[in-house]
């Protein structure tokens, strides 16, 4: 006779520490290949541990946690870690800030018909517009009946606290084609990538640039080094306290003036420091013998990331060469497939960085503004799609790429 169908329990925690490493990187990272930084134990723990995030920055940690119902239930702590199919980073948000997918139209809309927008459910990696997997579970053939059941989990969850909506931002192309045919909105947005066409130097791939790119990029590179300016590349047991504190003072300097607030403490980037120094490439331009500026990089299974860039001098170019260049180098020499330079941008496409769609899916419980959005979500994405075949005939590249095929897409196994 044949088994029953296991069922499934979906219960949600505060705190990520309520689960253990091993069970959420087994879904987060199940593979070294296609490891991924923002989504591992370590780096949503940081910022719990660092009060980054917490309910009075304005997100609330709900994390969504999967297993099998005839064990979730049981009171042994080995059976509660050990048998988790499937993780999901959720946050109950009171705001929109730091999440670079902009919904702010769309809370306006609810005020001016005298609804409430906030909170709302937000799956997502806080401040970090990087693509991953978001629906957490280990291949397997019931792979995709897991992530289902967490994306349907979500859902339930939204309704039972009767909150408008829930967001799911960053996710990956495979992800993003399941949440779709379960009938959540589809919302497409621009990032810049480099993609690594199996270089060997740094000048191989300008080789492949025109004429007149190649010598601009050579001339920022000359200059961005000008006045004894010297860079240095610090990962693993090389990075150390003092570093982090000129990188804060660095950090500080950008959100005061770029967005006035500075989302991460000083503490998360200790507790990065302790956890997670292989899976970091920090980036520190000296002038003479004092630290002026810094580039914060994660590094993944093929992708390196960048992150957060600060200065307390100014000199020309020396953002794109931090950022964009050494970012490139670092990963033409280990091999690494791209690298993801944060979010919008277009000033990286001179820089041999590339037009890229991403991904977010929508939950809207109303059905009435469910409707108003998803009309306003198929035009922005035909504006999209225009505006990144137009720049793709604006790259760098001698050889140009087919307009058709130009809109580079985000690993579906990222």
């Amino acid at each position: 006779m044949a088994s029953p169908p296991t069922k499934h329990f979906v219960r949600s925690v505060s705190s990520i520490a309520e689960l253990s490493a091993k069970s959420w990187n087994a879904c987060a990272n199940p593979n070294p290949k296609t490891y991924n930084p923002f989504v591992s134990y370590h780096f949503l723990n940081a910022l719990e541990k660092s009060k980054s995030v917490c309910k009075k920055t304005g997100w609330m940690p709900c994390h969504l946690a999967l297993s099998a119902e005839d064990t979730a239930m049981q009171n042994s702590e080995e059976n509660n870690q050990d048998t988790i199919l499937g993780v999901m980073p959720c946050y109950i948000k009171s705001h929109s800030y730091g999440e670079y997918i902009f919904d702010h139209a769309w809370a306006e809309l609810y005020m001016r018909l005298h609804k409430q927008y906030y909170p709302k459910l937000q799956c997502a990696i806080p401040f970090t517009p990087a693509t991953g997997p978001r629906l957490l579970t280990p291949a397997n053939p019931n792979q995709k009946k897991h992530q289902k059941s967490l994306a349907a989990a979500a859902i339930q969850l939204v309704e039972k606290l009767d909150i408008s909506s829930f967001h799911c931002t960053f996710l990956n192309e495979q992800e993003h084609t399941i949440m779709s045919e379960m009938g959540f909105l589809t919302r497409h947005s621009q990032q810049f990538h480099w993609h690594n066409n199996a270089y060997k130097t740094f000048d191989e791939f300008l080789a492949t640039l025109s004429s007149r790119k190649r010598k601009t990029i050579r001339k920022e590179r000359r200059e961005a080094q000008n006045n004894n300016i010297t860079i240095k590349w610090l990962t693993g047991s090389d990075l150390q306290e003092n570093h982090w504190d000129h990188f804060y003072e660095f950090y500080l300097d950008t959100s005061s003036r770029k967005w006035g607030q500075a989302y991460l403490t000083r503490e998360f980037f200790s507790h990065i420091n302790e956890t997670m120094r292989d899976q970091i490439l920090l980036i520190l331009c000296h002038r003479g013998d004092k630290i002026i500026a810094g580039a914060l990089n994660f590094i993944g299974g093929d992708t390196l990331y960048g992150r957060n860039w600060g200065a307390i001098e100014d000199h020309k170019f020396l953002h794109f060469e931090a950022c964009y260049y050494q970012a490139i180098d670092f990963a033409i020499q280990n091999g690494l497939s791209r690298v993801e330079a944060g979010a919008q941008g277009a000033h990286k496409l001179a820089r041999g960085y590339v037009p890229t769609l991403t991904y977010s899916t929508h939950y809207i419980t109303n059905p009435e503004l469910r409707h108003v959005i998803a009309r306003y979500l198929e035009h922005e994405k035909d504006h999209i799609a225009f505006e990144n075949n137009i720049l793709s005939t604006h790259t760098p590249y001698a050889q140009k790429p087919d307009v058709s095929t130009t809109c580079q897409r985000t690993n579906k196994n990222d």
